[in-house]
């Protein structure tokens, strides 16, 4: 891990030395990439610059406690400043391999949300509606932006289906633990001889997907060939070879065009459309990929598959994943939802250090 540690104050201070150097200043893109890098990295140099320090004051301490010529109460104060400053010691370690833990590249990324009524009928689908409001209230105690996508409402106040976007600094990276089957047990409000039912809510996350762009490289990804235009029965309607075929090497997608005069106006309609239906691949590759990330993180909706638990007559809100419990249920409900949240971060993190595992910077 130090290795690792003593890699990146290099790094930061190369940055540094390219930041003040007047060649690079010229260059916009350059700063630009320079100064995202160097706060990336910024933490962990401040974090392990005062991990240092601590060591050498704590190799101070065992200096003068070795000096048995000391009086007594300056040894009990070195005695007392050395144990502090061990205690430190071991607080900014932990916060290093935290730091140096890998991080999800969507984690700042806005969300798409989706709340579908699972098992339990009218049940579950009033249960969606809580959920969502209560989604809408960490939402706006975070000072996000929820704003719904689309609906598909029940008679009584609940939702089979509700989909919405969350935006807003670093969405993702809490809203991620959000994703899974909810269960709920309580009496519902039809049922006469006041006995608990349980029911199923289950809830998708996805980070929202950036604006896909087609790039066509003319030279390396597409071979084009130019003919005469053709009319019916085939014989040539013009002169000149102004007729235009792309094909895209890498897909096998042949587009023709031979309806302008010009060559040049057959090839921008050709590259126009070949970009449309290589859009429309891309984006079905996305939904396709999405779809399975929806199967992983849901199932099949079914009550044994659940990673919360919200319990009416007991108050009680147990996530299965950490084993915490709370006894607030109201709380939850009206969106105090960052004990919950903080304790799954807190969770994971033990679980990724004891695979040791470190960011590759």
């Amino acid at each position: 891990m130090f290795d690792k540690l003593d890699e990146i104050e290099r790094e930061y201070r190369q940055i540094d030395e390219q930041l003040s150097d007047p060649a690079v200043l010229r260059d916009h893109t350059k700063i630009k990439d320079l100064s995202k890098r160097k706060s990336e990295l910024q933490p962990i140099v401040e974090c392990y610059r005062k991990y240092s320090r601590i060591l050498k004051e704590i190799k101070d301490s065992e200096a003068l406690l070795r000096d048995e010529h000391e009086e007594p109460e300056i040894r009990d104060l070195a005695e007392l400043e050395y144990t502090e400053l061990v205690r430190q010691k071991e607080t900014l370690k932990l916060e290093l391999q935290k730091l140096l833990l890998p991080t999800d590249p969507h984690d700042q990324k806005d969300v798409i949300i989706e709340i579908r009524a699972g098992t339990g009928g009218e049940e579950a689908a009033l249960f969606a509606g809580e959920l969502l409001r209560m989604y809408a209230k960490y939402a706006e105690g975070r000072r996000w932006n929820l704003s719904i996508l689309s609906q598909h409402a029940t008679g009584v106040g609940g939702f089979k289906e509700v989909i919405a976007s969350i935006s807003g600094k670093g969405v993702y990276s809490r809203m991620k633990y959000e994703g899974g089957v909810h269960r709920v047990q309580r009496v519902p409000q039809t049922e006469a001889q006041g006995r608990i039912h349980t029911s199923a809510v289950t809830v998708a996350v996805f980070p929202e997907a950036e604006e896909v762009e087609i790039e066509i490289d003319e030279v390396n990804d597409i071979r084009v060939d130019v003919f005469r235009s053709s009319g019916p029965g085939g014989q040539s309607v013009n002169t000149t070879d102004s007729a235009v075929r792309i094909t895209h090497i890498a897909s096998g997608i042949v587009i023709s065009c031979q309806d302008e005069k010009s060559q040049h106006k057959n090839k921008s309609k050709a590259l126009k459309i070949l970009r449309a239906r290589l859009l429309d691949i891309a984006e079905q590759e996305q939904r396709d990929q999405i779809s399975q990330e929806r199967k992983k993180m849901v199932g099949t909706g079914d009550r044994s598959a659940k990673i919360r638990t919200y319990n009416y007559p007991q108050s009680r809100v147990t996530d299965h994943r950490n084993g915490l419990t709370l006894y607030r249920l109201d709380a939850v409900l009206d969106g105090d939802l960052d004990e919950l949240i903080d304790a799954l971060i807190a969770y994971n993190q033990a679980e990724a250090l004891k695979t040791g595992a470190v960011q590759s910077r």
